[in-house]
Formats: structure tokens, sequence, C-alpha cells
């Protein structure tokens, strides 16, 4: 793929970097510093989000399957949601290796046992993918492979969208100083608005003008900006006015209606409870946080996620849908079957059935083209290469069940240059394509089944985690070829 950037000076990447941060800051593009001892900083002070500087390339075939693809994956989350058996088998499994899953699987147990107080679900998931292109193929020809789908605090749809406008930005006003770069050729995203009007409609079939919704937070957030655009573009759109409490706060400062379990948080009543925290161990540092997770989810306010989305997130489920026929339990139409098994890639387990023995020897022969993954959201948790037959050697067979191995999937290399509080860095780069989905069940019926945007994440071909807030990646949008 064309270099974008090679014909540049340093000059004119200096013109594009000083408006990109300007674009940033004066867009809401931006990050909170990592903790400092200023304290000034901490309180009141914001860096650029992370971002590439030029957009992209990626084939247009390939991101038009993501899209069109999604909302089969926002059913599939739901109906595997719905079969307890299914979860049962693969929850009880892990619960004995991984504590994590079993306090979530308890919680999820214990509520259903009491009975649902609120029927309804909000799903707001992100489905991640890289373009796997085979050798001697042409680019236009890759083919999306998922990564993993994500169906809880699915991060960076706000500044997803301003990426983009940051780009097209910087086309319209110096055009990056070539004749490379199509204007038409830069899709926007829509995921500001779409998670915000998938909020609204949860809080609207909750049926109370008065109630709010609430987004339940991490203390100290630094991506907080990426999520204060949506709460903007709920009250400035929809009329309808977000709250923010962490999990601890929810436990002390909640109680549920004896008789409706409608959830109130001091006197305000809460109409969607909206996470985008409670996907880690580090969210749960004591009792008080699973206090605040169990009310919630007893709770008449309806969840984005509930419990059992959540669960369907975990890379075990993932794995087993690849297996022969289990996707079919859930998806009937081959043609559908179809669609989702080409976005999938290799995946194994790694328990004691015949495939997880064989997966596991193969592994500690050759680990060069596989990662090993465990259950946990958010990034830096993936072992790669050589290390996987490390790890592989101080597990028990027991403990290696709380793994799976996935195929690396081997994307096109291409150039851009890296924007990084306000220093450039030119690189060798890959890319992530997320793309959201929008999905609201009554109960009996889909409410909405909706494409919600889509995210670009670029990293340097060195690093193997994806993960922006991590420090892995940088924001970006896509050049579509």
């Amino acid at each position: 793929m064309a270099n974008l950037a090679s014909n540049l000076n340093e000059e004119q990447l200096t013109i594009l970097k000083d408006a990109a941060l300007d674009f940033a800051l004066s867009h809401g593009l931006v990050v909170r510093p990592p903790p400092t001892d200023d304290a000034t900083t901490q309180q009141g002070g914001v860096i650029n989000a992370p971002v590439a500087l030029f957009p992209t390339p990626f084939p247009v075939n390939a991101f038009n399957n993501a899209v069109k693809i999604q909302p089969l994956y926002n059913q599939l989350v739901h109906d595997i949601s719905q079969d307890d058996a299914f979860l049962k088998d693969i929850m009880e499994s892990l619960s004995t290796v991984d504590d994590f899953v079993k306090r979530l699987y308890d919680l999820y147990l214990q509520v259903k046992k009491e009975g649902i107080a609120q029927p309804a679900s909000l799903g707001v998931h992100r489905s991640d993918y890289i373009i796997h292109l085979n050798p001697g193929q042409d680019f236009s020809e890759a083919e999306i492979k998922q990564v993993e789908l994500n169906t809880i605090s699915v991060s960076f749809g706000s500044l997803s969208s301003l990426t983009g406008d940051l780009h097209r930005y910087l086309q319209a006003t110096t055009g990056y100083f070539s004749d490379k770069i199509d204007i038409s050729a830069l899709p926007s995203s829509d995921s500001i608005e779409s998670i915000a009007s998938g909020l609204a409609s949860a809080h609207w079939h909750y049926g109370s003008k008065t109630a709010k919704v609430m987004m339940v937070v991490q203390p100290g957030e630094r991506n907080a900006f990426d999520q204060r655009w949506i709460e903007y573009n709920l009250l400035n759109k929809h009329g309808v006015v977000l709250i923010r409490k962490t999990l601890a706060e929810v436990a002390d400062q909640g109680r549920l209606d004896p008789k409706t379990k409608a959830l109130f948080i001091g006197d305000q009543e809460v109409s969607v409870a909206y996470y985008r925290s409670a996907y880690a161990t580090t969210d749960y540092p004591t009792e008080k946080e699973w206090d605040g997770r169990l009310l919630a989810e007893r709770s008449l306010a309806i969840k984005c996620p509930t419990i059992a989305y959540q669960l369907v997130g975990a890379k075990k489920v993932q794995q087993v849908l690849a297996a022969p026929g289990q996707l079919e339990r859930f998806v009937k139409d081959p043609e559908t079957v179809r669609q989702l098994r080409a976005s999938f890639t290799g995946l194994y387990p790694l328990d004691h059935s015949p495939e997880g023995l064989a997966a596991y020897e193969a592994a500690l022969k050759n680990s060069d083209e596989l990662v090993m993954k465990p259950q946990r959201e958010g990034g830096g948790n993936n072992i790669y290469g050589k290390d996987i037959q490390e790890a592989l050697k101080t597990l028990t067979a027991e403990q290696r069940n709380a793994y799976i191995l996935m195929d690396i999937i081997r994307p096109p290399i291409t150039k851009n240059v890296l924007l990084r509080k306000g220093q450039l860095q030119r690189a060798d780069v890959v890319s992530e394509l997320g793309v959201y989905g929008i999905y609201l069940h009554d109960g009996h019926k889909v409410i909405r089944n909706d494409n919600g945007g889509h995210l670009l994440r670029t990293k340097g071909v060195e690093s193997n985690e994806g993960g922006v807030a991590a420090g892995f990646a940088v924001i970006d949008s896509l050049l579509l070829v």
C-alpha cells in the first residue's frame, strides 16, 4: 500500500501535527494524562487522545462485510444468553479455574433464582476484526477475521467518530499535501449518536419520564471524554439525563423499591444501568463493588449489558461456537451460518477434550502462529509466540481450561505517523476494525437491531496488543480502497 507520508517533509508534518492538536483539544478528542504527582494536571489537564495522523487504507469489501454481519452477531449474543444449558456447560467448567468468571456466573444464577425483574435487555456490542491476506492475494481481496466479540463496556465510540472528523478536516484544509486521499473514501462513523440513541430507546421503553440513565464508571476514569460525548448527545438529542456512578457508589447510595424493584440512587429512579466498567477483576477491589453489581442486576432497570450478555462475551464461548455444529444450535439459516463462519479464525480449546489435548501438544511444539487468550476483557492479557510454551509449562491441566488458543491473523503492514502526547512517530503499523451494534429486546420480541458505527485502532507491528486505553494502540479512521 502507498505510504501517505512518504513525500512529506518535516515542515508539512509539523503543520499537520499542529492542526491535529488544535482540532483534538477544541473538539474533545482528548484523554486525561496518566497519574502524576502534579495535582493540578490530574484535576484539570488533558492531552490529545493517541491518534494516527493519516487515515489507514482498508479494503472496502471487507469493511462492508463487517458492517453487514453485525446485526447477525447482535442477534447471536441474545440467543445464546437465553440458553441456560449452553451457558451452564461452559461457565461451570470455567468457574473451577477462573474466580472472576465464577463470581459473575454465581451472580447470574442468584438473580435467575430470585426471578428476573426486568425482561428487557440492551446490548451495545462491538465485534473486532483483523483483515487476513493470503500470500499472493491482492489487498482488495483481504477478508475479515474476528478477534473477539465485546459485550460489555465497549469504548471509543465517541473518540473514533471524532478521529474520522479530524482526518476529514485535515484533508479538507490541507489536502494532506498530496493527491493520494479522496475525501469520499473517508467514511464517517455515527457511533456517538448510535450509542446514545440505543440508550434513549431503552430509557423510553422503561417508561418513566422522570427516571435517568446511569453510567457505571471506574473511579478516576482517564477516558471520561469518550463517555461524556454520549452523555451530552443523550441530553441534547433525546432530552434524557445521565448520571455517573461507580459500583461502590451504587452500593452506598442505591436501594430497590420493595414492590416494583425499581432502582433508586438517592431519590433518583434509574431507567438504564449502562456499564462502562465491571468487566475486570480490578473493577471489584472489595465486596462493596460486588454488592453494587448485584443490586443493579436485581433491579427493574434495563441493563446494558445484562450479566448473561457479559458471560456470552467470554473467549471460551467464541471458541466453542467455532466447533462443528455449535453455531447451528442458535442459527438455523444456512446462509447466515456461512456468513458468520467466514469471519471465524482457527480457535482451539485447552481443556481435557481430545481437541484440547491435541492443541496443547501442538502448541508445545510450535506456538509461533498462535495467541493464547484468557477470559479477560481489556488490553495486556494475551500471550504470544514462544511465551505460550513457557506459560503452558507452568499451568496445571485444570488451569489450562481458563484459556483458549487462536491462530494469529497476519494482516498487511502499512505505514503511518502516530501522534501521542503531542509527539510524532513514524511507524510500520497494522490495524484492527471494530463494528458497533445496538440491540434492544423486550423479553418477547426485538425492538431494534442496528449497526452502530465503527472504530479503527492502529498499532506498531512490534506491539501484539490492541487496547488504546491500555497504551498499545492509537485511534484511527478508514481510507476505503
